[in-house]
């Protein structure tokens, strides 16, 4: 685990192992963390130590996510995704809040940490403690109707998906990081996906697919919580996406200072002021331990 002060600062090596961070990095995080209110940003990093995998960490393989126009105008890519969904949604329902969501809980209720602007879309950060949740690409935990915009929850479609295929259990062995799971487009060829129930339309995640425009209102409201912090802290996003890093640079033009903590480079490195490269639960945690035991 490594430390960075500054954008103009090297990078000193630190003697942290993955479970005992160095005290040099908590106490940076920790003064970084100490008398302001600081709007945490945060990505996939932070729920991999709950069974769910990321896009770009060091262990991430190869993965091409759904695109928006080919879930809307691809039947067949449409019916692949729900079948994924289906046996892939079970375990993202079961997973369970890590460390790093409850200690960011804690620090929301010490008054160090403002709300939580997730690009995640697992629910993780609302079922650890935490209340102010803005959920930036979206939750899985709802179903949007493409042609009415009816809203459903998914345990309710997941009920529906058993009853039109039954006996649909394909063995699998790995969960992906929208919460479905790879399948041979052989298995979903006789998947039958439910319609939405108020007007027959096609049903899709209430989330952001890539190359999908986060709504309008959801990110005037992520600015918003942003100008009402008083610094910026990522954490496990590489912020290769700009609907991440577009935060980090607002924050710069308004002279918030950015903290950055995550496994492996991120876009925003050269505009942090803190910078600690490594495992968040030791970092993280041991903040929260000093500042809201």
């Amino acid at each position: 685990m490594a430390l960075a002060s500054a954008p103009s600062t090297a990078p000193f090596a630190s003697r942290a192992t993955a479970s005992r961070p160095d005290a040099r990095v908590r106490d940076a995080l920790g003064a970084f963390l100490d008398g302001r209110r600081v709007l945490a940003l945060t990505g996939a990093g932070v729920s991999t130590d709950s069974g769910i995998p990321d896009y770009r960490g060091p262990n991430a393989p190869a993965r091409e996510p759904m695109r928006y126009r080919t879930f809307v105008g691809d039947v067949a890519a449409r019916r692949r995704y729900w079948a994924r969904s289906a046996v892939g949604w079970p375990r993202t329902r079961a997973a369970r809040p890590n460390p790093v969501h409850r200690a960011l809980a804690r620090l929301e209720r010490a008054g160090r940490v403002s709300a939580v602007l997730t690009q995640n879309v697992d629910g993780l950060h609302q079922r650890g403690g935490s209340d102010r949740v803005l959920e930036l690409h979206g939750g899985l935990a709802t179903t949007v109707c493409l042609d009415c915009g009816t809203r459903a929850g998914r345990d309710a479609l997941q009920e529906r998906i058993r009853a039109a295929n039954p006996g649909f259990a394909p063995e699998t062995v790995a969960l992906a990081p929208d919460g479905d799971v790879p399948l041979a487009d052989a298995v979903a060829e006789r998947f039958v996906v439910p319609d939405c129930l108020r007007c027959r339309g096609r049903l899709k995640p209430n989330v952001t697919f890539f190359g999908e425009n986060v709504p309008r209102e959801r990110v005037d409201r992520a600015f918003r919580l942003l100008r009402e912090a008083d610094a910026l802290l990522v954490l496990g996003s590489s912020l290769t996406v700009f609907s991440g890093y577009r935060f980090v640079r607002e924050a710069r033009r308004c002279g918030l200072p950015v903290a950055i903590v995550n496994d492996g480079p991120t876009r925003g490195d050269g505009d942090a002021t803190l910078r600690v490269h490594g495992r968040l639960d030791p970092v993280v945690t041991g903040a929260a331990s000093d500042l809201a035991p």
